[in-house]
């Protein structure tokens, strides 16, 4: 099983939008997840920081770019344990980060079994700007797709879109890799999972006007592998080919 090293998508100045590596064995342990660094100034912006088992490993490499302790937003995308699992080890680590999750899962998280404190900003509905340090990054409405209450992140600065569980691909054990190729190869491995996990097509309509009007140069989900150039149109283009999934499917 490989190791993969921390890779920088974009890098202008101070401001730098890191993945976060992967270790191919964590597939043994369950779904692999991607974790993303967004760096501005001194300060630093965690995406979807990932469940128990991957703390080591994330930490270790945001020690890379940041100290852990200027991690001061840790920004979820829905309330899955692969997202949230390791939320506790980070609040230890980043004692100044401040929470920002759906407002519907606000009440949720202390379950995980920590003194909320006030570290946690409710995400409304519409969404919002997240100040990091000098830039934003921006909380983009993705509402049952697939959780009812879900978010993307925008970087305006790198123009990289954060799609949480959507564009997610499963693997067959061995066949991971970062960059998408060959997007018809690709979608076989995303097929599955979206017809299943969007919840209808009137969210994916709804997703579709909210970012026809953003530009956006890659496309980072939290599972599966990066949309960059072409592949980031094909891949808008691709999910607005779903006639039916979720509800439009069952009986």
């Amino acid at each position: 099983m490989k190791v993969h090293k921390p890779f920088v998508l974009y890098e202008d100045g101070d401001h730098k939008f890191v993945w976060l590596g992967l270790d191919e064995s964590e597939h043994e342990k369950g779904i692999l997840t991607n974790q993303y660094l967004v760096v501005d100034g001194d300060k630093g912006a965690l995406l979807d920081a990932g469940g128990y088992f991957v703390f080591e490993r994330v930490y270790e490499n945001v020690k890379e770019f940041i100290k852990p302790e200027n991690v001061v937003a840790l920004l979820f995308s829905h309330q899955d344990p692969d997202v949230i699992g390791s939320l506790n080890l980070w609040l230890d680590v980043a004692p100044n980060a401040t929470i920002y999750a759906s407002v519907l899962w606000e009440r949720f998280l202390p379950h995980l079994g920590f003194e909320a404190g006030g570290r946690i900003t409710d995400i409304p509905d519409e969404g919002m700007e997240i100040k990091i340090n000098k830039d934003s990054l921006n909380a983009i409405p993705a509402h049952f797709m697939h959780s009812p209450g879900n978010f993307h992140y925008y970087d305006p600065v790198s123009k990289i879109y954060f799609s949480g569980d959507l564009g997610a691909a499963v693997f067959p054990e061995g066949k991971w890799y970062l960059m998408v190729e060959d997007f018809q190869e690709h979608a076989k491995y995303m097929e599955p999972f979206h017809r299943r996990y969007l919840a209808s097509r009137k969210a994916i309509d709804l997703w579709l006007k909210r970012v026809k009007n953003l530009d956006i140069k890659m496309i980072v989900p939290q599972h599966g592998s990066i949309f960059d150039g072409e592949n980031v149109k094909k891949f808008i283009e691709w999910v607005n080919s779903l006639d039916k999934v979720g509800l439009d499917l069952m009986e």
